[in-house]
């Protein structure tokens, strides 16, 4: 890590010295790349615009997904292709990421987030659904289980963030040192993202051959989002108050724990205390798989979901 935070202060650092200025995307210019034809918005508050994609059966029982630090829904495609001819599936782009647009200024925070999940399912007229979340986003789950589990019927985590003591996770550990300091911001904000995402993507993944040029494009130029950069370097991913055990415990929803045993982000031995703590959670660990399951190995990974959503009870 070290060595890692070394060569990213020296990259930003000559980026300062020769006093390059990365240009910001457009959010006119994100859309045409990578809208998709499910894409919606809507406003949550003044000035923030939240993308959202809602695929599948009108009818079907619901999902609502929630992507990790620097992603975007195009994270969930692989679920919905595979679910979408038997579920809704809604999937959320959290401020500063995707096509989510945020006004100067705007500081997003794990609460926050949650309650936009909460907003979307409100503008969806959605009383019920299944949450599931990766990464950061399982903190997002975590959260917004833990104030409206009465609105659950299921609770999905992959390689969540969120377990006490986990300090900065839910975004690459190595940034901790640079996030949590202004100066640190500052070379973040001004290193290009490419110099940073390959090595990154390759570790979340584990199968290099999913980290392509689009895949890599897509991430840099997200994150080269207008604004999307100030949201990402200051936005608060832990709880307000620290969670305990106890208040994993208290969650009385159908829970299910997925996790990459290959995980170089978030050790996999929070999602097994997690899942321990939770009354009645169901884990599933993949030997091959990383950080992101979800798209390295859709099709183990969707035979569990579907076998988890079959053994809930009716939809209310």
């Amino acid at each position: 890590m070290k060595r890692w935070y070394t060569s990213v202060v020296g990259l930003a650092a000559a980026c300062l010295a020769s006093s390059c200025a990365l240009r910001e995307i457009t959010y006119p210019e994100l859309r045409a790349d990578y809208g998709l034809p499910s894409s919606q918005t809507f406003v949550a508050s003044p000035g923030v615009n939240v993308h959202y994609t809602d695929d599948g059966r009108s009818k079907g029982r619901v999902i609502i997904l929630v992507h990790g630090f620097a992603a975007s829904v195009h994270a969930w495609r692989p679920w919905i292709d595979r679910l979408k001819d038997d579920y809704r599936l809604i999937a959320i782009d959290l401020p500063g990421h995707g096509l989510t647009e945020t006004p100067p200024g705007y500081q997003a925070s794990l609460e926050g987030n949650a309650a936009l999940v909460d907003a979307l399912a409100a503008k969806l007229g959605v009383e019920h659904f299944v949450l599931a979340g990766n990464s950061m986003g399982g903190a997002v789950s975590l959260s917004y289980a833990m104030t409206h589990q009465d609105k659950l019927d299921g609770l999905v985590l992959v390689d969540a963030a969120g377990w006490p003591g986990d300090g900065s996770r839910g975004g690459p550990p190595a940034f901790a040192g640079l996030l949590n300091n202004g100066v640190g911001r500052l070379l973040m904000k001004m290193a290009d993202p490419r110099m940073l995402a390959v090595d990154g993507l390759k570790s979340a993944y584990v199968d290099e051959t999913l980290v392509t040029e689009q895949v890599i494009d897509r991430y840099v130029n997200f994150a080269m989002g207008q604004g999307h950069r100030d949201v990402l370097l200051t936005q608060r991913s832990q709880p307000a108050r620290a969670w305990t055990k106890a208040d994993f415990g208290k969650l009385d929803v159908p829970t299910l724990v997925m996790v990459g045993a290959k995980d170089a982000l978030i050790p996999p031995s929070d999602s097994k205390a997690i899942a321990n703590a939770i009354p009645g959670a169901y884990i599933v660990s993949y030997p091959e798989g990383g950080h992101l399951p979800m798209e390295q190995l859709p099709d183990e990974t969707v035979r569990t979901l579907r076998a988890f959503l079959q053994g809930l009870p009716a939809r209310r």
